[in-house]
């Protein structure tokens, strides 16, 4: 990514927590310049300031981007606060905001409203993002840009769609992570000791995901492959599969619920 405007102009980020960490990290490395970093944090990272990032100091008048990544708690008042033009491309790191909030702080910026997920953190995250009025394509590959610094970047057709994104993938991690907590308690129940039930849920999960998106193949065909007729994955799978008590309906209640609070969360 060519980032000239950037270290010309400056990136301002406005939170500098796990998510913002990983982000600015991938900037970095991707080129970005330590000193067209401004971070606005209450508690920043001891390091920032060695690496040459102005932290908690005043701000250029004209930022190329600013990038707003606060948890959706504190947005009220990070937006009171800051005040950008239409030269500044906003992008929103947070759940739940929406575009028209946005546009009520900043009414001539265009403005750019992601989802990214924790695996960001490692450089394996998925990103969606949408733009309002304002935003063209420029301002749609450029913040694209950004967030790939951190995974994979999808736009979506509208912004109804991002509640249903956080549910999905934003929170997903999560379930993720209770699915390796239940399968390593299974395992333990049936035997194994609990740290090598928890080490062989962990690569499990890791390595079919990994497989997953490596054949880019419909998951269905992927599963089928590993059953056997009468074998012992077809047992479990009649368990996990049963279209009552199943994971279907388990995953359709849970990502209905999640995507009910972020509609609430944008009120």
């Amino acid at each position: 990514m060519d980032f000239s405007d950037l270290n010309a102009r400056g990136l301002v980020l406005v939170g500098c927590g796990r998510m913002g960490s990983a982000l600015l990290d991938g900037w970095l490395k991707s080129g970005l310049a330590a000193g067209a970093v401004h971070v606005i944090d209450p508690h920043p990272r001891a390091e920032l300031s060695d690496l040459g990032i102005w932290v908690n100091g005043e701000l250029p008048k004209d930022p190329a981007v600013l990038v707003i990544a606060v948890k959706p708690q504190m947005m009220a008042d990070a937006l009171q606060r800051l005040s950008v033009g239409a030269g500044t491309l906003v992008v929103s790191v947070a759940a739940g905001v929406t575009l028209a909030a946005y546009e009520a702080a900043f009414p001539q910026a265009p403005i750019v409203r992601t989802m990214p997920n924790t695996p960001a953190a490692i450089g394996q995250g998925i990103t969606a993002i949408i733009g309002n009025a304002r935003a063209g394509e420029t301002e749609m590959a450029l913040a694209e840009a950004l967030m790939s610094a951190v995974g994979r970047v999808v736009r979506l057709e509208s912004e109804g769609q991002m509640d249903a994104v956080t549910a999905l993938s934003g929170s997903g991690p999560a379930y993720v992570f209770h699915m390796i907590e239940a399968m390593a308690a299974a395992g333990a129940a049936e035997g194994l000791s609990p740290a090598l039930a928890l080490e062989l849920a962990r690569a499990t999960v890791a390595g079919a995901g990994a497989l997953a998106v490596h054949e880019d193949e419909d998951p269905a065909k992927l599963r089928e492959a590993v059953t056997s007729p009468g074998g012992t994955t077809a047992a479990g799978l009649g368990e996990l599969m049963d279209p009552g008590t199943g994971l279907p309906p388990l995953m359709r209640r849970t990502i209905a619920a999640a995507a009910a609070r972020g509609r609430e969360l944008g009120k």
